[in-house]
């Protein structure tokens, strides 16, 4: 990919046909063992059908694929009426990283769900990254992920909606692709 400066950015829902693209989004920007597992399950996720959906959006510039995230949703066996989303994952190739594309993949996501019934966005990531979005140690704490977390800072949410529980923490489920312990 060539880093072209001032081109036009579009970001549009991911379909089956993106798989490619998105793989090499993930392979650029991630390391060796991590780029694997986390591009499978990129590409699992567009393919996977939940209710609520799961919703993939890709960036596109000089007909290319440069970035790629998902928001999947998150219930609790313990809370019926509960209803959150998973942000994961997110990539943006080397040659685009730090020119907000990342910024502007997760502010299309989180306005798709900001007209659900959403009550909390969930992500496993970077805090110094993801803190500029609002989300924060404090209230993932009062939620359970279904696996131990190899990195327990990196458990975040970002509150939409008050939910009321005499469970704490709650104890979350994620659809298919997102459990598998070598994720967490």
């Amino acid at each position: 990919m060539t880093q072209v400066i001032n081109e036009i950015m579009n970001i549009r829902l991911a379909s089956s046909k993106d798989r490619a693209g998105i793989q090499r989004v993930y392979q650029s920007a991630f390391s060796e063992d991590e780029a694997i597992i986390v591009s499978e399950l990129a590409v699992e996720l567009i393919d996977e059908n939940a209710t609520p959906p799961i919703f993939s959006f890709v960036a596109e510039a000089a007909g290319e694929i440069i970035g790629h995230v998902a928001f999947s949703p998150v219930k609790s066996d313990d809370a019926e009426n509960f209803l959150g989303y998973i942000l994961a994952p997110l990539a943006v190739h080397p040659d685009y990283q730090k020119r907000e594309v990342g910024s502007q993949l997760i502010a299309q996501g989180m306005q798709q769900i900001s007209s659900m019934e959403v009550h909390v966005v969930f992500v496993y990531g970077d805090p110094g990254y993801y803190s500029r979005f609002g989300f924060s140690a404090e209230p993932a704490c009062q939620y359970a992920p279904g696996y131990p977390l190899e990195y327990p800072f990196g458990w975040q949410a970002k509150v939409l909606s008050k939910y009321e529980t005499d469970k704490s923490p709650l104890a979350i489920t994620c659809v298919a692709p997102l459990c598998d312990p070598d994720l967490w």
